[in-house]
């Protein structure tokens, strides 16, 4: 790998643990407050570690038939929800580990799921469909049929739900069950994110470009020249930074002010292969990011959205996932060969979020 050519972390990463599940790792989140770290793979395995250790806490093999497709943790860290090739849902107990109940959607693959902001409503989407269940996995709504699968789904408050499709992207009032906006697209749309306030939607297009809206306007643009779909976006916590894979660069865009409409976007280069996965820290301007060349970075952003990296280490394989620990001070990556990796991260100094 062109500067990454070593299979130790550099810079401010430092060793931690390494593990391996049965099969590729999809996803990993941090769990009792970060201490342990709850890892999910395409069987349908479920792993929990020892946050500073690496050791097996508890596992369970094979919880969705037909494979594990999604997995969403609850804001309070108390429950965890998963689904999956079989059309079920399941929610569970972050303590015990105990499956609290199980949503049967029918014949299917749920591929999205998302907790609300407080924690009362499970978002699921499955085919044309998006539904709400309470935490017990009452259902509380469903969604009319979209003109399409519906390719994710995002909450902009606890009572308003997003879901992208071909078509455009739709916020349902749960509560009153009527629709609050429509934002047409004549495009298929393959992701999805909002900004922490809920104004700006972003979404990446299978015509290779990122196409947003202000909803407070409604007015809309696109970004252009990828190589690829990019299926990877993430704002930071702020709201200013828009993070784009879609190539082996990382794309920046700065939605301070007036941006990004007619303002050069940041650009972070050092990955050989398309990018695989993004996600902010929780409380800095520092952002890491995952490659399909099973590198994996962390930058710092400075006010125009170029950076520069602290950190770096060659995992390989495709890096599918990323999670911050709620300190910032550790991070995981899991990746196509059932590799689970966590690394200390030290910073001298952290960069703030309010820097101007």
């Amino acid at each position: 790998m062109s500067d990454l050519n070593v299979y130790k972390p550099q810079g401010m990463l430092h060793e931690g643990w390494t593990a391996v599940v049965d099969d590729y790792a999809m996803f990993c989140a941090w769990i009792h407050n970060g201490e342990s770290l709850l890892v999910a793979d395409v069987c349908g395995g479920l792993y929990s570690f020892d946050g500073l250790t690496g050791e097996i806490n508890w596992q369970k093999k094979n919880t969705h038939e037909g494979g594990l497709l999604t997995m969403a943790i609850h804001p309070s860290n108390n429950l965890f929800a998963t689904a999956g090739q079989n059309g079920s849902i399941m929610i569970w107990d972050s303590k015990t580990y105990r499956v609290l109940s199980t949503i049967e959607l029918g014949r299917g693959w749920v591929e999205h799921l998302k907790w609300s902001p407080d924690g009362k409503s499970l978002a699921v989407a499955m085919s044309r469909y998006a539904y709400v269940f309470d935490h017990h996995g009452k259902k509380i709504w469903q969604s009319t049929e979209h003109n399409s699968t519906v390719s994710a789904i995002s909450w902009s408050s606890s009572k308003e739900l997003a879901t992208a499709s071909y078509g455009g992207v739709i916020f349902f009032d749960i509560a009153n069950d009527v629709v609050n906006q429509n934002l047409e697209w004549k495009g298929s749309l393959v992701s999805m994110v909002l900004s922490p306030d809920g104004d700006i939607v972003a979404c990446g297009s299978q015509d290779k470009s990122v196409h947003f809206w202000r909803r407070s306007t409604e007015l809309d643009a696109e970004m252009t020249g990828y190589p690829c779909k990019p299926s990877q976006l993430a704002f930071d916590q702020s709201g200013r930074f828009l993070a784009t894979g879609g190539s082996e660069q990382i794309t920046v865009w700065n939605f301070h002010g007036e941006g990004p409409e007619g303002t050069a976007p940041g650009q972070l280069l050092l990955h050989v292969e398309p990018v695989s996965s993004l996600n902010f820290a929780n409380n800095s301007l520092l952002l890491a990011s995952g490659s399909r060349d099973g590198s994996l970075l962390v930058w710092f952003l400075d006010d125009y959205g170029d950076g520069h990296p602290l950190g770096g280490v060659y995992v390989g394989d495709r890096i599918s996932d990323i999670a911050w620990k709620p300190n910032d001070q550790a991070i995981a990556t899991v990746n196509a060969s059932g590799g689970v990796n966590v690394y200390t991260f030290k910073l001298r100094e952290s960069p703030s979020l309010n820097s101007d």
